[in-house]
């Protein structure tokens, strides 16, 4: 039979080795103990932060970690809490459920277990799916409707042509000309929609050199009262990619964000390495991410869900710059997502470095 030392040091083992954050607390709200997957959270040492309150560890707005434990001391009752923020160091911020069981002993609460699980990836995977799915069906919508479009235009403009060899009055070809370039106008637009039909042709190719040639071309357009911040990874190898298509991916982003911040606003760019990522469904072993951020104010709530589609714009325009990018980058299996509050948007650019098969 095992002795009370070594049964709890089974426990301690199994606590170490979960996935999720576990806290205890004692009914002071002081930290007891602090398992594995709860130092890596937060970013601590269990030894250090042993004894401390919760609210040092804990940080949310208004006290209210402190005010949901008092409320299971006075009712002794467990409760859960679903997608809230916590603040972590550096200002940063991640999604959690939160579960809080008090410990008794009789009638008394001694404690309090803390259970804290992570769940920004499986949000940021269910929302990357979404966005795949919703794109894939958009795509074959605008492929119908501009079927459906053309083919009569086509015929139209035909017509137009006839008619106008048929006039004898050269004050009537007014009138001709104007359909056919009414024609021309609407065919283009969906052309437009459509984005680049041809194959991309898949070479190695630097993100840097991508990034600095676009940087050029919108900084020539915008003059130079305009900020650009650039923070890249130097390390990171070329990727397999189409570069026009990359190029006009990059270049549509930007000019989304220059024409948001205005022509004395800033822009960041960075680039970085993730390792064991997932973009939609797929697993990959390294990702690269570009993020680019504006401080201009930002993208209206009613909005946010439809940013990617077509003729969706929130300035003067016809929207289609955000919907082709994302296209042109989902032929590269990758995803581009974004995050808008006021005075900060970030897209972020996700590429796999390895191309997928199919």
């Amino acid at each position: 039979m095992n002795s009370p030392q070594t049964a709890v040091g089974m426990e301690k083992r199994v606590l170490d080795n979960l996935s999720t954050a576990i806290l205890l607390f004692d009914r002071d709200f002081n930290l007891l103990y602090i398992n594995s997957s709860a130092e890596m959270l937060f970013a601590v040492s269990g030894r250090k932060v042993i004894g401390s309150p919760v609210a040092e560890l804990i940080r949310r707005p208004g006290g209210v970690v402190q005010t949901n434990l008092s409320r299971a001391l006075e009712t002794g009752r467990p409760f859960t809490e679903r997608e809230h923020q916590l603040e972590l160091e550096e200002g940063r911020e991640i999604t959690v459920d939160c579960s809080v069981i008090p410990l008794r002993s009789g009638q008394t609460v001694n404690g309090f277990l803390v259970e804290i699980q992570q769940v920004d990836r499986q949000l940021r995977i269910t929302r990357e799916e979404q966005i795949l799915s919703r794109n894939q069906a958009g795509r074959a919508l605008i492929k119908g409707l501009a079927h459906e479009i053309k083919n009569p235009l086509g015929g139209l403009r035909g017509a137009a042509q006839l008619l106008e060899r048929e006039l004898h009055d050269a004050s009537l070809f007014e009138y001709t000309q104007v359909i056919i370039e009414e024609a021309d106008r609407l065919r283009n637009l969906v052309d437009n929609m459509l984005g680049p039909n041809r194959i991309p042709e898949m070479k190695p190719v630097n993100i840097h050199q991508v990034l600095e040639r676009v940087c050029s071309l919108v900084k020539a357009e915008v003059g130079a009262g305009f900020e650009m911040v650039k923070d890249y990874d130097p390390s990171i190898p070329p990727l397999t990619g189409d570069l026009d298509q990359l190029l006009q991916s990059f270049l549509n982003i930007m000019r989304n964000g220059v024409k948001a911040a205005g022509p004395n606003g800033s822009m960041g760019i960075t680039s970085r390495i993730l390792r064991r990522f997932t973009i939609g469904n797929i697993r990959h072993r390294l990702v690269v991410v570009i993020e680019i951020s504006d401080n201009g104010p930002g993208i209206p709530k009613a909005l946010q869900e439809k940013v990617f589609f077509p003729l969706v714009s929130g300035s003067d325009g016809i929207g289609l710059g955000l919907s082709i990018a994302q296209t042109l980058i989902n032929r590269h299996q990758g995803l581009i997502e974004f995050t808008s509050k006021p005075g900060h948007t970030v897209f972020s650019v996700l590429l796999p470095l390895e191309p997928v098969d199919g």
